[in-house]
């Protein structure tokens, strides 16, 4: 469970994604990391999680995620540390032809 005194963060996704948090294309959830935050997400939101990470527990390749528009890839992964007021991008990579 996350703290209640953990930083408050706004989640912007995709039509993809928006379909598992209820139809909304922004939200918001709670936590000093990005992985803390998408545990936050799946509490509310179960089955959430699973879109973003793979069997091994890392963040799927094709999921990129920004927050404040850097790509946390290199920041510090899903252990990015999150302030209050940041905003994190969810972006399935799409495939096309």
């Amino acid at each position: 469970m996350t703290s209640a005194t953990a930083p408050t963060v706004r989640i912007r996704v995709t039509a993809v994604l928006s379909k598992l948090v209820g139809g909304q294309k922004e939200i918001e959830a709670r936590g000093a990391t990005v992985a803390e935050v998408v545990d936050d997400i799946e509490a509310s939101y179960p089955g959430f999680k699973a879109q973003m990470y793979g069997e091994d527990g890392e963040l799927q390749r094709f999921v990129n995620v920004y927050l404040n528009d850097e790509d946390i890839r290199y920041m510090g992964g899903a252990g990015t540390a999150l302030s209050d007021g940041d905003v994190l991008d969810i972006l399935p990579a799409l495939a096309g032809g």
